[in-house]
């Protein structure tokens, strides 16, 4: 029987509450090809080893032990050894010294395929950080009710905006943020750090060292994508046409009233208007006070 991928991979993602990366995955069968050099060794010193029921009654005893000679990962693979002597081929036997990414993905795409097929609550999502078993969103609010979560709370659209300007165009200060947008944008902004959907990137280096604000990998996979490069073009939000907003703002000049649509003839100084004149008004005089009798 042949080594099946898709088994071991199955049983990697089961294991792993973190995201399992192909990195991970590939360091995982180069161990594997490291111990298995160890495993005849191992097999030899536990024959030579301790007598038999050293360890008790058809119980062996230790093995690799640091006395033998042995190296410490010697004694860790020799536990393994004595605890799995039966080798299960469809797992342990012809394993590839060396799994390519497109493996890996064949594999991953064929698990989450059945796991959709099955229809059993879980799925397969690949993540900016890796492969991951996930429930249906069907299933959520059996998830909630089991964690004691309260419903998830919708962004408004003002935070929506928000969020938009700076995955485009981080990393992006709150004074550029309310350029573009032409309003306030503290509150939006307060909200998306709450959310870790946007985090402190650093200061700009201009005038009063603004702080600068980017996404989070928490974003990606809010919004569904692996990377930055994969969010949808935008011509309204490209960085050539916010640069141009920004441009255009810097260099804004104070509205005319022929801008405003409203004529720009001039009044004339010399109308026949009375010339203001001020005038002190006159204290009013203090009633009389009566003469006391003497």
């Amino acid at each position: 029987m042949a080594f099946n991928l898709t088994k071991v991979l199955k049983a990697l993602l089961l294991s792993s509450s973190q995201p399992l990366a192909i990195k991970d995955i590939q360091a995982a069968f180069l161990r594997f090809h490291e111990q298995a050099t160890l495993l005849p060794l191992v097999a030899t010193t536990a024959g030579e080893g301790e007598p038999p029921g050293a360890g008790g009654e058809g119980v062996p005893g230790p093995v690799g032990s640091e006395a033998d000679g042995m190296p410490p990962l010697a004694e860790e693979v020799a536990e393994v050894f004595v605890e799995t002597p039966a080798q299960d081929p469809e797992l342990y036997a012809d394993v590839p010294s060396l799994i390519t990414i497109t493996q890996i993905r064949e594999a991953m795409d064929q698990i989450a395929l059945e796991l959709r097929a099955a229809d059993e609550g879980l799925l397969l999502i690949e993540g900016n950080a890796g492969y991951r078993l996930v429930t249906q969103p069907r299933f959520a609010r059996w998830v909630r009710i089991l964690r004691q979560e309260p419903p998830p709370v919708k962004l408004s659209q003002s935070s929506i905006e928000t969020l938009a300007v700076v995955a485009y165009r981080q990393p992006v200060t709150r004074g550029e943020i309310e350029t573009i947008r032409g309003v306030s944008a503290e509150a939006g902004i307060n909200r998306l750090l709450e959310r870790d959907l946007i985090y402190i990137v650093g200061r700009a280096d201009t005038p009063g060292r603004p702080i600068q604000y980017g996404t989070t990998d928490h974003f990606l996979e809010f919004v569904g994508v692996k990377s930055l490069d994969e969010l949808p073009a935008s011509d309204v939000l490209s960085s050539r046409q916010i640069d141009e907003w920004l441009k255009n703002s810097s260099n804004a000049h104070a509205p005319t009233d022929t801008d405003m649509g409203l004529s720009d003839e001039q009044l004339p100084l010399e109308a026949g208007f009375p010339p203001l004149t001020l005038e002190r008004p006159v204290p009013a005089e203090p009633p009389a006070v009566p003469a006391e009798p003497s």
